[in-house]
C-alpha cells in the first residue's frame, strides 16, 4: 500500500475560492493538471467532457456576463452590491476551469455514465492541482444553470457545466470539517 497517497487523499480539503491567492498554475502546470484530470473512467473512450479556462482578464470579462445574466434572469432587479459580487465572482481565485459535460450519443454508453465521467474529471482535476500544492474548490453556483451564461460560453444543447474548479495557492490551511459517520452509510448485501 502506498501510504503517502492514502494520507494525501485522507487529508484532502477544499479551499473557499476567496481564500485562494496568486500565483496560479503556470501554463505547464495547468497542462499537467488537466492531463491528469482527464485520466478518469470513460466508457467507450468518448471523452464526454471538455475544459474552458479562465485566467487574467478573461475572469473579469466573464464577470460582466454574470452581471448581465443576473440583471436579465433575477426576478427582482439586483442591487449594486449583488452586481459587483457577480462581476468579481471569478476574481476570487487566480484561475478557474469550467468542466463541461458534453454528452455524446453512443449505443452502450449511457448518458448517466458520461455525466459521472465528467464529475470524475472535476474531482481528478482538483486532486491533480492539490498534488502540485494548489488549493481548489469545485462548485457550480447559479451561474452553471444560467441560460445567459450557457449561451455566452457557446454550450450546445447536450452540454452542461459539471463544475467550476477554482485554483490558487491556499492562504492558510483549511480547517477540517465534520465528516459523515461512515458506519451509517454502509450496508451489507443481503439487506
Amino acid at each position: 500500500m502506498n501510504t503517502s497517497i492514502f494520507e494525501f487523499l485522507a487529508a484532502r480539503r477544499s479551499v473557499k475560492p476567496d481564500r485562494l491567492a496568486e500565483p496560479g498554475p503556470t501554463p505547464e502546470e495547468l497542462r499537467r493538471i488537466l492531463t491528469v484530470g482527464a485520466r478518469v473512467p470513460d466508457h467507450k473512450k468518448l471523452a464526454p467532457w471538455r475544459f474552458i479556462v479562465f485566467e487574467g482578464d478573461a475572469r473579469k470579462s466573464m464577470g460582466e456576463i454574470f452581471a448581465k445574466a443576473c440583471e436579465k434572469e433575477d426576478r427582482q432587479p439586483p442591487s449594486p452590491v449583488r452586481l459587483e459580487t457577480e462581476r468579481t465572482r471569478f476574481l476570487r481565485a487566480p484561475l478557474v476551469v469550467a468542466v463541461v459535460s458534453s454528452i455524446k450519443p453512443r449505443p452502450g454508453a449511457p448518458e448517466w455514465e458520461q455525466i459521472l465521467s465528467a464529475a470524475a474529471v472535476c474531482f481528478n482535476t482538483c486532486l491533480a492541482a492539490n498534488a502540485l500544492g494548489f488549493g481548489t474548490s469545485w462548485i457550480t453556483e447559479w451561474i452553471a444553470y444560467s441560460e445567459t451564461v450557457r449561451q455566452a460560453l457557446g454550450l450546445k444543447e447536450s452540454e452542461r457545466i459539471a463544475g467550476f474548479i477554482y485554483i490558487g495557492r491556499p492562504m492558510e490551511k483549511p480547517e477540517e470539517r465534520d465528516r459523515p459517520d461512515i458506519d451509517k452509510l454502509i450496508t451489507s448485501w443481503p439487506a
